[in-house]
């Protein structure tokens, strides 16, 4: 139990940094270049990774990586980007707190994963309190924000489980979460040049955020979740995830001056109980039955341990102690 508590740790780094990344990108990065913002995010961080990990991909990987920096990286860095600049930083990043069901149905088909009870009546609370914190009545929600934070949320709850999928081959967590940022930045770098023209003038804060996002926000966060997805259930990995939400709620209310109402407080609540009905059981790291107990053997006289039966003891009697062979 004390394992999966350390892996559950280790996943969360990713939500909360994801959390910040909302107010950093709200605040900091360049408003009308989303698809500059997004390769600037992802490149730099995959060569990073691949200058950690020296190796490249191999066989199937080459397509594999294609597909997951495509969803993971590509689309989802850009409709990311989009809803932080469109939204407020508590909606944001709340709207992103529905994956966790859509990762639990989505497991249930690629790798088999039924979910528990526990799992589901989380993901419902959970939902619950997103609704709390969305449906504040203190002004106007941008649509093409929420959608794009919803077409967000399905891209990379799909992408996130493919990678589980494919990862559980032995693949190395550091080399592949490596191929897909480099590949979904190199996506990015001729699109952004197309749409956007020149690569925009940053400031010295925004360079300073561009480093933040790429090292912390991205790096370090993707290794973290796939590494959680690797040893531990899907259902657990996207109920961690609610912190996201809970991240962008508190820092946009503390830095950015969002107001903080009762509703959102019981909302916030409603979360945090949802991530605890997540919490991985002592069976294992996919809930798989116990271990069978063996039966006490007897210890009376001339008792045969057990699997020592006339027909063992037929086949093979030296391997029964006590039991003489015969002659």
């Amino acid at each position: 139990m004390e394992a999966n508590l350390r892996w559950v740790a280790l996943t969360a780094v990713a939500p909360v940094a994801w959390g910040t990344n909302y107010y950093v990108t709200h605040e900091f990065l360049p408003p009308d270049s989303p698809l500059y913002g997004a390769a600037l995010r992802a490149l730099p961080a995959g060569l990073v990774l691949l200058g950690m990990c020296r190796q490249g991909p191999r066989g199937a990987w080459w397509w594999r990586s294609a597909v997951l920096g495509l969803l993971n990286v590509s689309v989802f860095f850009v409709l990311v980007y989009a809803a932080s600049q469109l939204l407020p930083t508590s909606i944001a990043s709340t709207v992103m707190a529905v994956s966790p069901l859509a990762m639990m149905l989505i497991a249930w088909t690629l790798v088999s994963e039924r979910p528990g009870i526990a799992h589901l009546a989380g993901a419902a609370i959970g939902l619950g309190g997103v609704c709390l914190m969305l449906l504040t009545g203190t002004g106007g929600v941008s649509t093409p924000g929420v959608l794009a934070s919803a077409a967000a949320m399905l891209v990379s709850a799909f992408g996130h489980i493919l990678t589980k999928r494919w990862n559980d081959t032995g693949t190395d967590v550091l080399a592949s979460t490596a191929w897909q940022l480099t590949a979904g930045g190199l996506f990015l770098l001729p699109v952004a040049a197309a749409v956007e023209g020149p690569p925009p003038t940053l400031s010295a804060p925004a360079l300073l955020a561009f480093g933040y996002v790429t090292l912390v926000a991205t790096a370090l966060a993707f290794v973290a979740w796939f590494t959680g997805l690797r040893h531990l259930p899907a259902g657990t990995v996207g109920l961690v995830g609610l912190l996201n939400p809970v991240t962008g709620v508190l820092l946009g209310t503390a830095v950015a001056g969002d107001v903080l109402t009762v509703q959102q407080v019981c909302g916030l609540a409603l979360v945090l109980v949802g991530v605890v009905l997540g919490r991985p059981t002592p069976a294992g790291r996919r809930g798989g039955s116990r271990t069978p107990l063996q039966p006490a053997p007897d210890k009376r006289p001339g008792a045969r341990p057990p699997g020592c039966g006339p027909a063992h003891t037929t086949a093979a009697p030296a391997r029964c102690p006590g039991t003489r062979r015969a002659g």
